[in-house]
C-alpha cells in the first residue's frame, strides 16, 4: 500500500535579494532564507511569483555553502 506523503512547507524567514525578475511573468529569482518543513533556515536560491503563492526548483546551501560560493564567485570575477 502507497504511504501518503506529507505536503512540503515553507516559510521565508528572511528576504535577502531579488537577482532578477522576468518581464513577461513578473516571477523574480531571489535569494531567502527559508525554513523548510520547520526545520532551521537555509539560504535558499529560486525563482518566486508575484505573490509567492508558486516557486520553482531552486537549491539550498548552508551557511558554509553559501560563504563558499561567494568566495569562488568573488575569486572568478576578479
Amino acid at each position: 500500500m502507497a504511504e501518503t506523503k506529507e505536503p512540503i512547507t515553507h516559510e521565508i524567514e528572511k528576504h535577502i535579494g531579488v537577482l532578477s525578475v522576468n518581464d513577461q511573468t513578473g516571477w523574480q529569482k531571489e535569494v531567502n532564507l527559508v525554513s523548510w518543513n520547520d526545520r532551521p533556515a537555509k539560504v535558499d536560491l529560486r525563482d518566486w511569483s508575484p505573490d509567492h503563492s508558486k516557486l520553482g526548483r531552486g537549491i539550498t546551501l548552508t551557511d558554509e555553502e553559501a560563504k563558499t560560493l561567494g568566495r569562488v564567485l568573488e575569486e572568478h570575477f576578479s
